[in-house]
């Protein structure tokens, strides 16, 4: 019987058809994480990987986000670090994997080096992301509770396949790309709150990179290691992990981007936060508070949810996207989460400390949400202080097929994003670009704003709170 990873290759190496759906989802989620890439630039973790990997490089064949040529592997690296660096990329449900953080900075640089069209790209997306969903069926939502983070680990592996299919190499180089790619699969949510977090997804990237290469060049790997002893499921699974029994039948039928979508992040912020965030907005919306009205705000969350935000008072902006009390706090005094509510002078804004103390939290039991054998909405109950008592629920959040993105809300994001790179209508003119990849015979157009990015001075955020 095949392994996954034979079932994976076998699918990948046949080069499966897409459907016009599947492939507009894919160029949006590619242009979600060049944004991503483009505002992360200037972050400090951004900045160690490329001052410790590529200094004064300018000869090597693929480009660094913030200038210099690097090895296509060190192109992923810097890469992938700053499209995770503001924890403003997307969610991938089925792989509980920031998906395409990983994805795209590991296809990028090897796509611009070999001078691949746009159509490979978003179709090596494609074969990288459904492997990223495969894999991860037989180990989550155990893998990921038991505190490994899955972007790093299941995106390595997933990725590998998406970086060997671009390369052009058969099933039995795809599949021994993944095996590798299984060796070098690591992370531990333990570090969320700091800069080796983004970190995480950039070293995925050029270990996905590096397994593909390897494969290349005649490296080979057991095929049946993630179901062996020993193995990916025994040893990063835990005891609730399903396994892949059957699994083949669930590759690319319908591909996963078609049923479960990628989520691209209205709020720069950890997902976990994001029903509670969007579920107080969605209140305020409805009855018109402000935050001078509120006494008290409960919300009732997932596991990993919990365990994820562990900073009530966070003392800077990267322990501030993970901390439910900080995005509830800005919640209940704006009207979205931006990117300017994630520096150093917005974390410690007076305003913002004296709402921390307002916010409870708890979790679900591990039984329930076993049981429940669905993704159990987040809720919120919040207290005002003439004694009204509000109650809200969120299951999914905005940006998911549920309550999707519309082509303003893409790109009022993509501007955003792009403010210390591009002028507006620079910015808005790449977005259109991006939206018709297929077509593109190159992708030249993408290495003047990957060399500039962050090099303009980003807007102030706001004197007062909106």
């Amino acid at each position: 019987m095949p392994s996954l990873i034979e079932e994976v290759a076998s699918w990948s190496g046949g080069r499966p058809e897409f459907t016009p759906l599947v492939r507009t989802r894919a160029r949006h989620a590619i242009a979600d994480t060049i944004a991503c890439m483009l505002a992360g630039a200037n972050d400090v973790a951004t900045g160690a990987v490329r001052a410790t990997f590529a200094g004064g490089n300018t000869e090597g064949p693929a480009l660094a986000v913030g200038g210099g040529r690097v090895p296509e592997a060190i192109s992923a690296l810097i890469n992938g670090t700053a499209a995770h660096a503001l924890d403003y990329d997307d969610n991938f449900r089925p792989g509980r994997t920031h998906a395409s953080a990983v994805l795209v900075p590991a296809l990028l640089g090897v796509a611009l080096s070999r001078r691949a069209t746009g159509r490979q790209l978003v179709e090596a997306y494609l074969v990288g992301l459904e492997a990223q969903a495969a894999v991860s069926r037989g180990v989550n939502p155990s893998h990921y509770t038991l505190g490994w983070h899955s972007t790093s680990t299941v995106g390595c592996i997933g990725t590998a396949a998406g970086v060997a299919w671009l390369l052009g190499l058969d099933e039995a180089g795809i599949a021994c790309a993944m095996s590798i790619g299984v060796s070098m699969a690591a992370g531990v949510k333990g570090q969320f709150g700091t800069p080796a977090k983004p970190l995480h997804a950039g070293l995925a990237a050029r270990n996905a990179v590096d397994a593909a290469m390897l494969a290349a060049n005649g490296m080979t790997g057991r095929l049946d290691v993630l179901e062996a002893p020993q193995g990916f499921r025994q040893l990063y699974g835990g005891d609730d992990a399903a396994g892949w029994e059957g699994g083949a039948a669930a590759i690319g039928a319908p591909h996963s981007i078609e049923t479960a979508g990628v989520a691209p992040k209205r709020h720069p912020c950890c997902g976990s936060a994001h029903n509670t965030v969007d579920a107080i907005l969605d209140l305020k919306a409805a009855h018109g508070f402000n935050a001078g009205d509120v006494a008290e705000v409960h919300t009732h969350v997932g596991v990993a949810n919990i365990r994820n935000l562990s900073f009530a008072k966070p003392e800077n902006e990267m322990q501030a996207r993970f901390s439910m009390h900080y995005c509830v706090a800005v919640a209940l005094l704006k009207d979205r989460l931006e990117l300017t509510d994630f520096t150093p002078a917005a974390v410690r804004r007076a305003e913002v400390r004296a709402l921390l103390p307002l916010t409870t939290m708890t979790a679900y039991s591990w039984e329930e949400e076993l049981a429940a054998n669905a993704r159990l909405p987040h809720r919120i109950t919040i207290h005002l202080r003439n004694g009204s008592v509000l109650k809200g629920e969120r299951a999914q959040a905005k940006g998911t097929i549920f309550d999707p993105f519309d082509d303003a809300d893409r790109l009022a994001k993509f501007i955003d994003c792009s403010r210390a790179t591009l002028e507006p209508s620079e910015a808005e003119l790449l977005h259109s670009r991006l939206n018709q990849l297929d077509q593109a015979e190159d992708l030249t157009f993408l290495e003047a704003p990957l060399a500039e990015a962050g090099r303009k001075s980003p807007a102030k955020p706001d004197a007062a709170v909106a």
